[in-house]
């Protein structure tokens, strides 16, 4: 195990396309940030597993969020040691080897949760379950509006607790929404009603996050066809496939509607409080 350089950069990126659908956070985030940000959230340390050939790839992100693929979780663990985490996600099997090797005993979970996991090719979108509702980039006039959402988000889908803390963080990911361009927002006419977002993106492949409609709007397939309108949108510009984890027996319905097909389980871990990895 040791701190990736440059010249491993060709054989991370080959090494993750081969597990596609379960790294979308470690590839996209070594695509848009590369392996030296350390300032933005997403910025990720990498670490590569194998001597003569790369057989595991894992990260650490600016914010504290633990994410790889490969069998020495310990001695990355060991790598990262001092460090704060204050989360993992990916495929079930590799939280579960993570969590061997940091010690979480005592630790206050905002969220612990198995999720299921999506794959679309965008070519079965099935545009015919979408609604005739218009989608729309994101723009500085909808910051309070994406700021109450994407807090309101947050407590439902993450756990988290109705506080400064969520509120600050609930500014921050407005202002990246509308800056860097990924945040939609479906309009009913002249109302905003539901809000979706990539949350990964590379030219083939998106992962989808942040899908959330207020209490007053559901029930009436304004999710699925934010996501939807958002997917037909970037397959023109050459996206294949999409993919997601959903929330709850609804998400999964509106997303099974418009042709996602389940391919697994991932995991998200989210922790109250950053927790320190021992040495």
């Amino acid at each position: 195990m040791r701190p990736a350089i440059a010249t491993d950069i060709p054989a991370i990126e080959a090494f993750l396309s081969d597990h596609a659908a379960t790294t979308m956070f470690l590839r996209a985030n070594l695509a848009r940030h590369g392996l030296m940000n350390r300032t933005h959230p997403h910025g990720t340390a990498y670490y590569v597993e194998g001597e003569e050939a790369v057989t595991g790839v894992f990260g650490i992100s600016n914010a504290g969020f633990v994410m790889g693929q490969g069998r020495d979780w310990r001695g990355f663990a060991r790598a990262i040691a001092g460090r704060e985490v204050i989360g993992l996600n990916g495929a079930k099997d590799q939280v579960e080897a993570a969590r061997a090797e940091f010690d979480f005993a005592g630790a206050d979970f905002a969220l612990d949760r198995d999720e299921p996991h999506f794959r679309l090719s965008l070519v079965r979108l099935d545009e015919g379950a979408l609604g005739p509702q218009t989608l729309r980039p994101t723009v500085s006039a909808d910051l309070s509006l994406l700021i109450r959402w994407n807090a309101a988000y947050t407590i439902e889908t993450l756990g988290a607790d109705d506080g400064p803390d969520n509120a600050a963080e609930a500014v921050a990911r407005s202002e990246r929404m509308i800056a860097e361009g990924y945040g939609r927002i479906l309009m009913e006419g002249d109302t905003p009603v539901a809000m979706t977002a990539f949350n990964a993106e590379l030219p083939d492949m998106v992962q989808i996050g942040g899908v959330y409609t207020p209490r007053e709007f559901r029930g009436r397939g304004y999710a699925r066809t934010a996501v939807g309108r958002h997917l037909i949108e970037v397959r023109q510009a050459g996206v294949r496939e999409a993919i997601l984890f959903a929330s709850g027996e609804a998400a999964c319905r509106a997303y099974a509607a418009i042709g996602f097909q389940r391919i697994g389980v991932y995991t998200l871990v989210i922790l109250r409080t950053a927790l320190k990895v021992a040495a």
